[in-house]
């Protein structure tokens, strides 16, 4: 594609275009790939490209859209080269320092909201290990209004990132720079609710890792050597503080995660992800106001 000849490039003319494009450099889901990214520099919903499929691209959006290509062609992630991602109700914005937030995230959120409908108008303190984004933390905060909510994360790219997020979302979340093992060996404080997904993947398994998920996200965030005595750091944490717990899981060892949570917590659950995989572990004790 260039924008130096006489052309006139429509909308339909770039999807069939960088559609064979990206399929030839074996970029995952081509034709969502440009979707995404003619959205992006055209600022308008996917579903309405095609309202407007005969529409001609302007020069200035032609130059904006071929570095987009280019970096998509080379396997970054379309939320890293547009610079954000939906995150429940949250725009979440995203650069190489935080994971992408996944729709298994989604899920753990949306299980920890299932759970507390009853205490809508408490005034709860929730902390997030390993935030991020943010986008677990926010993203409550803007169900939760009237819960203190909090996050912690090693990366001080990652926090500022969050800081911005919650900038954005117009809302008030405590995020700070800290080590979560060190964090969880420090004495209980005032904690309802804690949440985490932490780094839960083995470097034995990175051959089976997506290429751009390798190649372009943090790997602080992704592995750890010993997952497991990672979630049982957090579990002990969580249950000096007799808090309400939601842990995500690698679905090699959720089974483990859950056992782990059983010896601390005389009330703890494995859930499934909506693909059916062993992913959260849920677990509470009897004098948390929550129960």
């Amino acid at each position: 594609m260039t924008t130096q000849d006489n052309r006139v490039w429509t909308v339909v003319d770039m999807m069939e275009w960088a559609t064979d494009y990206f399929q030839e450099k074996s970029v995952a889901d081509p034709r969502l790939s440009i979707d995404w990214l003619l959205s992006e520099v055209l600022q308008v919903k996917r579903l309405d490209l095609y309202l407007q499929h005969d529409r001609p691209l302007a020069t200035a959006e032609l130059d904006r859209l071929r570095v987009m290509v280019k970096r998509r062609a080379q396997h970054e992630p379309l939320q890293y080269i547009t610079g954000s991602a939906q995150f429940m109700d949250a725009t979440i914005n995203v650069d190489p320092n935080v994971l992408i937030p996944r729709s298994e995230t989604e899920q753990l959120t949306e299980l920890l909201l299932k759970q507390t409908l009853e205490s809508v108008t408490k005034k709860l303190h929730l902390l997030d290990l390993g935030t991020g984004s943010g986008c677990i933390p926010i993203a409550v905060k803007l169900k939760r209004p009237y819960w203190s909510c909090h996050g912690i994360d090693i990366s001080e790219g990652a926090i500022n990132l969050a800081r911005k997020n919650a900038q954005i979302n117009q809302v008030d979340v405590n995020f700070n720079v800290a080590d979560l093992l060190e964090f969880t060996t420090n004495p209980a404080g005032e904690w309802d609710i804690i949440i985490s997904n932490p780094p839960y993947i083995t470097d034995s398994e990175k051959s089976e890792m997506n290429e751009q998920v390798l190649e372009y996200e943090p790997h602080q965030a992704l592995f750890h050597n010993e997952p497991l005595q990672l979630y049982e750091k957090i579990i002990q944490f969580a249950a000096k503080n007799s808090a309400l717990l939601f842990l995500e899981c690698n679905d090699k060892t959720a089974i483990q995660v859950a056992e782990i949570a059983s010896r601390f917590y005389a009330d703890s659950a494995l859930k499934k992800d909506l693909d059916g995989n062993n992913r959260f572990v849920i677990a509470t004790k009897a004098n948390n106001p929550l129960s």
